[in-house]
Parts: C-alpha cells; sequence; structure tokens
C-alpha cells in the first residue's frame, strides 16, 4: 500500500502554468475581502462590547483553539499530498475525524467550567460550550477542505468564506445590539460554520460518508500524530499568553490583549493565509526536485517579505493612533501590547513558510522540535514579562521568543533540507531596505505631530511611498508571482 510519506513513490504532476498564481489571485481576494468584513465587524463590536466581554469570548476562543490544534489527529493533510486518488483514503479520514471531534466536544463540555475559571472568567463556561461546537462542524468537513486546497480551487473557498462572513457578520450586530454580550460572537461563528459546512459539500461534491480501512487509518494516524503534535504545541505557542494574561491579569487586560493580538495578526491573516492555501500544496508537487523547490520557497519569501513587512511595521511604529482611530479611547491600552505583538506577525510569516515547506517534504518531526522549543520558552518568559509589565510585558516576552529563538530554528531546519538560505535571503533584500526607510519616515513624522488620526494619516502614507518607491521594481511580482 501507498503512504503518505513515502518519498520513493512518483506525485501528482507540478500544476499547470498559471495555476498556482490563479489560485493565489482568488485566495487574495478571498482574504482581503473577508479581513476587511472582519475588521469593520470589530470596529462596530468594539463601540458596543466591553472589554471584558471580549475577555469573555477569548476565554472560549482559547478552547477553541486547543481541541482544534488536535481535531482529525492531523490526518486530513495526508489528503494534500497523497500520491494516488485521495478519494481512496477520504472516508477513513472523515470516520477519524467526526470521532476525534466527538471525544473532544464532549471534553469541552465538561471541562467548560473548570477552565474558564482558571483564566479569570468563570462566567464564560457558557460561551465556551457553545462556540467549541465548531469543532463538530470541523470534523464533518476536514476532507472536503483539503480537497479544496489539493486542487487549487480558491474559487470554492471564497464563495463559502464570503457566505459564511455575511452570515456570521449580521447575526452577531443584531445580536450584540440585543445585549447578548460575548454570546453574541460565539451564535455569530457556529451559524456561519454551519451554513460554510452545507456549501462547502455541495461545490466540492463531497459530502462526509465515513469509512474504515484498518491498514489506511494505521497510516495515516503514523503520518497525522506529529502533525497534531506540532498543532497542540502551535495552539500553545499562540494561547499560553491569553492564559498568563487571563490568569494573571484579569478578564478586562484579556479583552485588550485580544484585540491588540487580532490587528497585529492583520500581516498572517491578509497574507499568510493567503499563502498557505497554496504552498503546502505547490512545495509538495515538487518535493523531490530540489532546485523547484528551493525556487517555490524563495518566491514565496518574496511574495510575503514585500506584503507583509510595511504592515507589520506600520502596525507596531503607529500602535496608538491605530487602536484610538478604530476602537475608541475604552481601547487605547491595548496599543502598549500592539507595539511589540506587530513584531510577532512578521515572525509568525517566517515560521508559517517553513513550516508547510518542512511539511511538504514529509518532515513532520522537525516541525514538532521547534514548536515544542517555543512553547518551552513562552512558558518561561510570559509569566515574568506580565508581572513585571502587564499585557506589553506578556507582548514583548512573546516577541523576543519568536526573534531570538524560533526564527533561527525554522532557518536551521530549512538548511538541512538542502536549501540555501543565502539565494533565498538574497530575495528579500530589497523589502527589507524598504522597510527600513518606512520605518525612518514614519519615526520622523512622529516627532513633529500627536498621536492623532492626522499622525496616522500623514505618517502612514508618506511611510507607504518611501517603502514603494524602494521596492517597484519587484512589482510585477504581484501579477506575476513567477509560478
Amino acid at each position: 500500500m501507498t503512504t503518505p510519506d513515502q518519498s520513493t513513490e512518483p506525485t501528482a504532476a507540478p500544476p499547470a502554468e498559471g495555476k498556482v498564481r490563479k489560485a493565489l489571485g482568488l485566495s487574495f481576494l478571498n482574504t482581503v475581502t473577508g479581513k476587511l468584513g472582519t475588521l469593520l465587524t470589530g470596529v462596530l463590536l468594539a463601540r458596543i462590547l466591553a472589554p471584558e466581554d471580549f475577555g469573555a469570548f477569548a476565554v472560549a476562543l482559547v478552547a477553541l483553539s486547543a481541541v482544534l490544534a488536535v481535531n482529525e489527529l492531523g490526518v486530513s493533510l495526508a489528503l494534500v499530498r497523497w500520491p494516488g486518488d485521495p478519494r481512496d483514503i477520504a472516508p477513513t479520514v472523515t470516520t477519524i475525524s467526526l470521532v476525534s471531534s466527538a471525544v473532544l466536544y464532549a471534553v469541552c463540555w465538561f471541562g467548560a467550567p473548570a477552565f474558564s475559571a482558571a483564566l479569570g472568567a468563570p462566567e464564560a463556561a457558557g460561551v465556551v460550550r457553545l462556540l467549541c461546537a465548531s469543532v463538530l462542524i470541523d470534523g464533518a468537513t476536514a476532507a472536503a477542505a483539503q480537497f479544496v486546497n489539493r486542487e487549487f480551487r480558491q474559487g470554492v473557498r471564497l464563495v463559502v468564506d464570503l457566505s459564511n462572513l455575511g452570515l456570521s457578520t449580521g447575526l452577531t450586530v443584531v445580536l450584540a445590539l440585543a445585549d447578548f454580550g460575548p454570546a453574541s460572537l460565539a451564535w455569530g461563528r457556529i451559524v456561519g460554520n454551519a451554513l460554510s459546512a452545507l456549501l462547502l459539500f455541495r461545490l466540492v461534491s463531497l459530502w462526509p460518508r465515513p469509512g474504515w480501512d484498518r491498514s489506511q487509518a494505521r497510516e495515516l494516524i503514523k503520518f497525522g500524530l506529529p502533525l497534531a503534535g506540532a498543532s497542540l504545541l502551535v495552539f500553545a505557542m499562540l494561547n499560553v499568553d491569553y492564559i498568563v494574561a487571563g490568569h494573571l491579569l484579569g478578564a478586562v487586560a484579556l479583552g485588550l490583549y485580544l484585540q491588540a493580538f487580532n490587528l497585529a495578526s492583520w500581516p498572517v491573516n491578509m497574507f499568510s493565509t493567503v499563502v498557505r492555501r497554496v504552498s503546502l500544496a505547490a512545495f509538495a508537487q515538487v518535493q523531490h526536485d530540489p532546485r523547484e523547490r528551493e525556487r517555490a520557497l524563495g518566491r514565496f519569501a518574496q511574495l510575503l517579505a514585500l506584503t507583509a513587512l510595511p504592515v507589520s511595521a506600520l502596525l507596531g511604529l503607529l500602535a496608538l493612533p491605530i487602536i484610538r482611530t478604530l476602537y475608541g479611547e475604552q481601547w487605547v491600552g491595548a496599543a502598549e501590547a500592539l507595539q511589540f505583538l506587530a513584531v510577532l506577525g512578521m515572525a509568525r510569516v517566517v515560521g508559517e513558510l517553513a513550516y508547510d515547506y518542512l511539511v511538504a517534504l514529509g518532515l513532520p518531526g522537525r516541525t514538532l522540535w521547534i514548536q515544542g522549543i517555543w512553547t518551552g520558552g513562552l512558558v518561561v518568559a510570559l509569566p515574568i514579562g506580565a508581572l513585571a509589565d502587564g499585557i506589553r510585558g506578556v507582548a514583548a516576552a512573546h516577541a523576543i521568543v519568536a526573534v531570538v529563538l524560533i526564527v533561527p530554528a525554522y532557518g536551521i531546519a530549512v538548511r538541512r533540507t538542502g536549501v540555501s538560505l543565502r539565494r533565498v535571503l538574497a530575495l528579500v533584500v530589497r523589502p527589507v531596505l524598504g522597510c527600513a526607510l518606512l520605518c525612518a519616515v514614519v519615526l520622523g513624522v512622529r516627532v513633529l505631530l500627536d498621536q492623532t488620526f492626522v499622525e496616522l494619516l500623514v505618517a502612514g502614507l508618506l511611510g507607504l511611498l518611501a517603502y514603494a518607491a524602494v521596492v517597484w521594481p519587484l512589482r510585477n511580482l504581484l501579477r506575476k508571482p513567477g509560478f
């Protein structure tokens, strides 16, 4: 039997010229539309709900992230790089996904009160139980979602995600105005996810049909468990700060930190997510050609640097006017965390690209070790940061661990696959220089103006113009990434 990690078996032919580029374009359109909608919804909800409401919802998000990290035991990713017909293993993948999601939801239901109390928000138990029902939907859609990625069908994802956004946003706002508090956020997400699941099944023509093949299950679990372990460590890495902030600083501080983290995640959500929907499949299809996989890694790195670097820089340098303009005075405390979390956001972009590259090469064990180092560093650093300087200390500690430990660790792991980091890094020199000029311009404007909307407008515009002047020769990369 062919297994998902056999390096000696032929893989599918590389995608036709322009197929990856088209998928990237559709993925970018999807992400931009979705994130703009999410931003506008967040701005509106910040004017309706209080920071403690967002703190309660953050507790529920931590719980949901934990169960999603290990749901379906990582086996669905085998569908992306399976060298044969992936429909052969889809029934077994579906069975594993459904069973694991049911078990995990039972754990959420009974553990919600103790979990919420441990994070300093015992009133969040009901929201935890409600939001974590999403894990059942995730289990049912695991196979269909990976078929979309394997076949570069980002047009399907665009339709599904926009439908989800429209319904969840509308329902959330209506319920928030009706004084449902943090439950409005949970209900909006649950209903939106349910609709998107039905649309996904219909458009992909792959409804959940459980089945079982013992030999397939053994190989799938062997492949998936290291990924599930790495995903669990990713959860810990991305959520231990919420746990520390909630437990040591309280629900209000957690709500402020959540808003800052959401904004700082824009480079990840806007650009890294776009690339990840395509990169894993693209890397998998050239995994046996060292020259082509290095070329693909370099082009993805260049594309991410070109787009994500200026956004991260502006978020960090203009944190206070951004928070004040978007959310109002009651949220200005979030700016203390945002200035450091912007650095973390860029480090996450680097890490996620390297993660997908290593997984596509069948090396999930290396990602597991790196995520373990990351989590261990945060467990030590974040409580120290929280006790020393509140949410600003938490954010600074998170950024330091990522930059000092994790980015170099991923670089070493990628280099050991035969990639020349020098050639890859040479492709991002111009975006880095442009970002340095952007920072100089913004800091100059900050000396002259107060941190208001005027400073945000002037500094942002002049900084982006300076950046564009440096990276202008790379403009065609946005239209024709070279895939």
